[in-house]
């Protein structure tokens, strides 16, 4: 802008972009690329993987690309508000990290490294019943976490594996309902995945009472149904049901008593031919209403994906995937930058699109 207007001239450095770190590392594809390489080839199947012919795991992404942002203009977004209340608490960003097992397949210190990166930035992990990682000495690193939940079949390791959550201070249950049985995941099966020897289950071990070596012999409940949910949200922390993709199924759960609704396939990982999370979002949020939060994960991997879930109804998405990725780029540092890449492309996309704040990130947004 010539200075003749009478106008200030914005400085040059206003408008070039902050020079990454590492240039191979500039978005979460390439920490995929990257971990591609280091992880081991069973862990990498495992990790990447999806169910059959994996319509499901690509369609995750292809939902995202489907839509189309009609970004508003001539808005005040010289400062961006990326935080959002979730259950009471402020959470600096709408992104949390979904619940992912067997972490120290990706790097020796797995689940510790991944919360030590989410505490520092205050971000909401949820720890997987699977995880490698004791729940009490996740807690000892402080900062927001969740507990994800898959019942045991014994009753009193069921409830030996929730109290123990509880008591270490876990804000909020996760119960995952898309796992009546494994799906029939063929990149495992083809490479023959086994989990490597040293890398334990703790957590459910303590709660059946059995050794670490004999964690494959404790039976999970093949008939979970809604009044199990009922007997979840009695111990009084927040349930939110995750692997909902039908409305009837977001209404009936919040009659049994969840608190949240979490929109997911699995990330592809169960049924084969589920519909998308993003697609599967907007018909769960016109039958919630507003009663609850709602939460998406499923091939996030922009902060685009971020805000087109926002302007759809979702309270807040989670990544999964690309925590694993940062892990095994370089652990702690790795997940640390994950994180904060893809809250700088939600920044920059609010502000590009027209809103200053979350509120203002509404369906008007998209096409």
């Amino acid at each position: 802008m010539p200075e003749e207007s009478g106008l200030p001239v914005p400085p040059r450095a206003s408008f070039e972009p902050t020079l990454p770190a590492d240039p191979n590392l500039i978005n979460l594809h390439d920490y995929e690329r990257v971990a591609a390489e280091r992880l081991a080839p069973g862990p990498l199947a495992y990790f990447t993987g999806g169910a059959g012919d994996e319509v499901t795991l690509r369609d995750n992404r292809a939902a995202f690309a489907r839509q189309a942002i009609v970004p508003r203009v001539m808005r005040d977004v010289s400062s961006i508000d990326t935080s959002v209340e979730v259950f009471g608490r402020r959470w600096p960003s709408p992104i949390w990290i979904a619940p992912t097992a067997l972490q120290r397949m990706a790097h020796p210190d797995g689940e510790l490294a991944t919360a030590r990166a989410a505490a520092a930035r205050g971000v909401t992990m949820a720890v997987s019943t699977s995880a490698n990682t004791d729940v009490a000495d996740i807690a000892a690193i402080g900062g927001p976490r969740w507990f994800q939940v898959y019942l045991l079949a014994d009753p009193g390791g069921r409830r030996s594996l929730v109290e123990r959550a509880v008591a270490n201070g876990y804000e909020a249950l996760l119960l995952t309902v898309d796992l009546a049985r494994i799906g029939r995941r063929e990149r495992d099966l083809r490479i023959g995945f086994r989990i490597p020897e040293g890398v334990d289950i703790p957590n459910v071990a303590i709660a059946a009472g059995v050794s670490p070596e004999d964690v494959a012999s404790v039976a999970f409940t093949d008939r979970l149904t809604w009044p199990d949910l009922e007997w979840l949200a009695g111990f009084g922390l927040p349930v939110i049901v995750k692997g909902i993709l039908h409305p009837d199924d977001a209404r009936l759960a919040i009659e049994h008593g969840a608190a949240g609704i979490g929109v997911s396939n699995h990330g592809g990982r169960q049924l084969d031919g589920a519909i998308a999370s993003v697609d599967a979002l907007p018909a769960v949020v016109d039958e919630v209403a507003g009663r609850v939060p709602i939460f998406l994960d499923g091939g996030v991997r922009r902060g685009t994906d971020v805000l087109i879930a926002l302007a759809m109804g979702a309270t807040a998405v989670g990544i999964g995937r690309p925590v694993i990725w940062g892990l095994a780029v370089d652990g702690e540092t790795g997940v640390g930058n994950v994180l904060d890449l893809l809250r700088a492309e939600l920044e920059n996309a609010m502000a590009l699109a027209g809103a200053a704040a979350v509120a203002d990130v509404t369906a008007d947004l998209l096409a």
